[in-house]
């Protein structure tokens, strides 16, 4: 009898020792009761009804799901491939079990459809220039389906777009077309403004012979120092008008 009072006293002891639960601080313990959900538990150390309740264990920390390249027509017309990744976390461990078989999954394949869905409703430009806009798109997209399953999305990153060659030569030679024409608008400004620079000068020479004298001058000076062999000599301003007049004189008494 003593034999069977020790054994019934270890067996409860054991069974309430297998009773006992420690989840991490990241960890949730969803505890069911005969099938039925009756609460959340942890984290640390609780006690469950031994064979009555059943626990399902759930990783709160923030998880990535990377995406397969996904192959999508975008609004232009233009096959692409694309792939991202994607940040989620569950914010309620009794909707991430009860309402969704698995939640991970689900998060994949909504992530995935989303994906090509919004690269199919922008044109190539915007997905290749404005990736932020894309990224929130998808992002609001997918929280919207997850928020049921007691799960939110963080953040969504575009991580690689894949283009057709033949689309980036012609890429390639748009943006060598925009350089040269930007050259092009460069160099064209410059030569105005020197132009205009030049124009203003040669009207304050007018004004003042002297000025053109002593640039020439100068200018003789920078062809002496360069020890060039042919030697140039200036005709002075005066000389040549001097003969111009003369020139037009003789012309009108000969008519």
């Amino acid at each position: 009898m003593e034999a069977i009072l020790a054994g019934l006293i270890i067996f409860g002891f054991s069974l309430g020792i297998s009773g006992l639960k420690i989840d991490r601080e990241y960890e949730r313990g969803v505890i069911f009761r005969l099938g039925r959900m009756s609460s959340i538990k942890g984290p640390g150390l609780y006690w469950v009804i031994p064979i009555i309740d059943q626990k399902m264990q759930v990783d709160i920390r923030t998880k990535t799901v990377d995406i397969a390249p996904q192959e999508a027509i975008t609004a232009d017309s233009v096959t692409i491939k694309a792939n991202a990744v994607l940040y989620y976390r569950v914010l309620d461990p009794d909707r991430a079990i009860n309402k969704i078989e698995n939640y991970s999954m689900a998060v994949y394949q909504a992530s995935m459809t989303t994906l090509r869905n919004v690269v199919g409703q922008n044109i190539l430009d915007d997905i290749l220039k404005n990736r932020d806009k894309i990224n929130a798109q998808i992002q609001e997209i997918v929280d919207e389906i997850t928020e049921p399953w007691g799960i939110v999305i963080e953040r969504v990153e575009m991580k690689d777009v894949e283009i057709p060659q033949s689309m980036q030569r012609a890429m390639a030679q748009e943006a060598e077309a925009v350089r040269e024409k930007r050259s092009r608008l460069i160099k064209a400004s410059a030569e105005k403004e020197a132009s205009l620079m030049l124009s203003e000068a040669s009207a304050k020479m007018a004004e003042n012979p002297i000025s053109l004298e002593l640039r020439r001058l100068q200018t003789l000076t920078e062809i002496g120092a360069e020890n060039n062999t042919t030697t140039v000599m200036l005709i002075p301003t005066e000389l040549i008008t001097l003969t111009k007049d003369l020139a037009k004189k003789i012309h009108d008494q000969s008519h």
